[in-house]
């Protein structure tokens, strides 16, 4: 392994919780609770329901996702980075906490998109979500796109979308280049994401899963590590870059 090791650091909701984002799979989770919320992120009920998108536009009011500051993790992997070590996150979470806690865009590789942009699904013009979370503030239930008229949503993939081929073709090749995989606050039951921790043990590298909850790839961990991921990981890391303490 050379002196400066690749870390690759594959995040899911678990990362964001302490920033006050709830996660919607776990145990206490919003789908758990609520599985009719599911539909509003739904593709096709989305698209064809239009009591769905205004149900939607009205989550996404009352969603801290876009006031949400990054936490001690978020701030630890950015630090790596900063220390001179090559660092690719690969996200499951659509926060954007990672490029707010200043990780350059180009090494955060966002599997499921942002929740702070909207797109149209007729034309693909992409805009602010907080731009158009002022219009339903100003009284639009249902705002369209200002370019074709078309309907706008989330820039994030509802249920029932495809991943963008591109992004997880990145990904893929982060997992295979990594000299160290963490995986981190994700239960690693979703796919493909999920798949890459095994993809990055087949091509050599030493993973670490920092997760509440036993996952399906725990036999395959160097190192499995259960404390909370605020004062867990900033640790980790740190002995990564040769900073500890």
């Amino acid at each position: 392994m050379s002196s400066k090791p690749l870390v690759a650091v594959l995040s899911g909701a678990g990362i964001s919780t302490d920033s006050g984002i709830p996660d919607y799979r776990g145990p206490q989770g919003l789908w758990r609770r609520d599985p009719e919320a599911q539909k509003l992120v739904e593709y096709e009920s989305y698209v064809s329901d239009p009591e769905i998108r205004r149900r939607s536009w009205q989550m996404r009011r009352a969603n801290r996702t876009l006031q949400a500051e990054p936490n001690a993790a978020h701030l630890a992997i950015t630090e790596l980075e900063r220390s001179g070590v090559p660092v690719r996150v690969i996200t499951q979470n659509v926060d954007g906490l990672h490029q707010r806690a200043g990780l350059p865009e180009r090494k955060v590789l966002e599997l499921h998109g942002s929740a702070r942009s909207v797109v149209c699904v007729a034309c693909g013009v992409r805009s602010s979500m907080a731009d158009a979370l002022a219009r339903v503030e100003a009284g639009e239930a249902d705002p369209a796109c200002l370019v074709c008229g078309g309907i706008l949503k989330s820039a994030t993939v509802m249920f029932g979308e495809r991943l963008d081929p591109e992004v997880l073709g990145a990904a893929m090749a982060v997992a295979k280049g990594c000299d160290l995989f963490f995986a981190v606050g994700t239960s690693l039951q979703v796919q493909p994401a999920a798949s890459l921790v095994g993809l990055a043990v087949e091509h050599g590298a030493r993973l670490v899963i920092v997760n509440a909850e036993a996952t399906p790839y725990d036999e395959l961990a160097a190192e499995v590590v259960r404390e909370p991921i605020g004062t867990a990981l900033p640790g980790l890391l740190a002995g990564v870059s040769g900073t500890a303490g």
